[in-house]
């Protein structure tokens, strides 16, 4: 079972990025599915997390407005569309699944079993 992370890279201040995140091994239509970061010398936190079917989502304040998380059921894939973006929200950035059954969006780390590689993404002008 792998998750792999893709679409993190170099941009100015107020441009955007996708990133991308691809299951394989198992399907998880029935996982809720996050997003979270970890800046240099920082602990890794939530930044947003989509329920199975993508009609719940949560986000943190600091990406609320800007970011918006998306999922494919049929592509088993989850999607982080990041606007306008600040030199804050560089960091390495996973996506992460709970395990199947558990559907609804949680903001815990220690609730998700499955994690991407992580992918950077660092905003610099």
């Amino acid at each position: 079972v792998q998750l792999q992370a893709s679409g993190g890279g170099l941009v100015q201040p107020g441009d955007s990025l996708r990133l991308s995140c691809v299951g394989s091994g198992r399907s998880f239509s029935s996982s809720g599915m996050g997003w979270f970061r970890q800046a240099p010398g920082k602990e890794r936190d939530i930044v947003a997390s989509i329920n199975w079917n993508g009609g719940n989502t949560y986000y943190s304040d600091s990406v609320k407005g800007r970011f918006t998380i998306s999922r494919d059921l049929g592509k088993n894939a989850v999607y982080l569309q990041m606007n306008s973006l600040k030199p804050e929200d560089t960091a390495v950035y996973y996506c992460a699944a709970r395990a199947p059954g558990y559907k609804v969006v949680h903001t815990a780390q220690g609730s998700y079993d499955y994690w991407g590689q992580g992918t950077q993404v660092t905003v610099s002008s």
